[in-house]
């Protein structure tokens, strides 16, 4: 019995002991094979830092507004007797656009004319009765008085009539017309608008640290996306003497010549100020860079040796950058990199410092300075 036990408890040994000897076979052989092993190659996208001469540009947006603008409105009430526009029209300056009726008021005048002749009348015979002292000087300063009264009253009421009369003040082009014969206007009715077109103006408005970079006469670019692709010159000619408190921005204004009549007043535009002279970049698309809180890096490419078939072993090496503005898909590096090294433009987030890589440039990422979008 007692040799059955030995023999028993000797064979569970044996057992436990291969299969315990047998893992601990296997995890020396894993962990051998792990660490002769080497890295799998990462594939990445790569590109040289491409240097560009890029103008400075302060950009903004802006409202267009004419030369000169109004909404033309009657002075005076009165019915519409006469119109002499249609929507549209280009007019010119001292032409009678609408007419009110001014019946009453010339009527009025007429009587203002009769009573002025009386006047004359009356002040010419008292100086004759004044020269043989029949009536008093004071007589002869009322006549008097009496006469220039009636020369106001005239004046004032051909004032009135006039105003019954709505010229244009200025060339332009007239808007819509608000207003139909027979209508009744009110003091400060619309009739419609009048906007010269020639010359426009845009006003925009830029941080207060902009200021040491403007001057009247400076280029502008304009551009609205009613016109896409179209850059319209423009240039200073006014620059506000305050600085909004609420802002702490600066009012600008620029002209632009607009003799086709292609821009309209109230039109939303983007202005690019050029401010200096063109600065010379190193730029890479936008993608190479990865943003981080404690800063920007890239990933450069460095030769590492030579593989068994000869070509070079390229190892990634993060480095920290300094990037300034922006074009499109492109980034102007202003420190960190070199004209001549070699920069990871896709892949970064599979790679870590000193990973190996392996360049694939069938697919690179977007480097247009100005991109536009592409119907699919």
């Amino acid at each position: 019995m007692a040799k059955r036990m030995i023999l028993m408890v000797s064979l569970v040994l044996a057992v436990f002991g291969a299969i315990f000897g047998y893992k601990a076979f296997m995890g020396k052989m894993m962990a051998k094979f792990m660490f002769s092993g080497k890295a799998p190659l990462v594939t990445v996208s790569a590109a040289k830092p491409e240097s560009l001469s890029w103008q400075p540009r302060l950009s903004s947006v802006g409202t267009l507004r004419a030369g000169n603008g109004i909404e033309l409105a009657t002075e005076v009430s009165g019915i519409v007797e006469e119109i002499n526009f249609k929507s549209g029209d280009a007019v010119k300056a001292g032409q009678v656009l609408l007419r009110l009726n001014a019946d009453a008021e010339t009527a009025q005048l007429h009587s203002l004319k009769v009573l002025a002749e009386l006047s004359r009348t009356v002040y010419a015979r008292d100086k004759k009765q004044f020269a043989v002292q029949a009536i008093s000087k004071a007589v002869l300063d009322g006549d008097c008085a009496d006469v220039a009264n009636k020369l106001a009253m005239i004046k004032q009421q051909e004032a009135v009539i006039a105003k019954k009369a709505i010229r244009a003040p200025f060339d332009g082009k007239i808007g819509i017309s608000l207003v139909s014969i027979g209508q009744y206007l009110n003091p400060g009715s619309r009739i419609a608008a009048l906007q010269a077109l020639e010359r426009m103006y845009v006003d925009f408005y830029l941080p207060q640290q902009d200021i040491s970079k403007l001057a009247v006469g400076q280029a502008v670019e304009v551009s609205t996306d009613a016109y896409p692709g179209k850059i319209f010159g423009a240039k200073i000619m006014a620059i506000d003497s305050l600085v909004e408190v609420e802002t702490r921005n600066i009012q600008v204004e620029a002209m632009i010549d607009n003799a086709k009549h292609e821009l309209l007043p109230g039109m939303y535009a983007t202005v690019e100020v050029l401010a200096g002279a063109p600065q010379d970049h190193l730029t890479l698309p936008q993608t190479a860079i990865t943003f981080n809180p404690y800063g920007e890096t890239v990933f450069a490419l460095e030769e590492n040796g030579e593989d068994e078939s000869g070509k070079p072993i390229l190892t990634a090496k993060q480095k920290f950058v300094i990037v300034g503005e922006t074009r499109g898909d492109q980034i102007a590096v202003l420190k960190g990199v070199r004209e001549d090294d070699t920069v990871v433009t896709s892949g970064q987030l599979k790679l870590k410092n000193g990973s190996k890589v392996i360049v694939n440039n069938q697919v690179q990422p977007s480097n247009d300075a100005n991109p536009e979008p592409v119907d699919q």
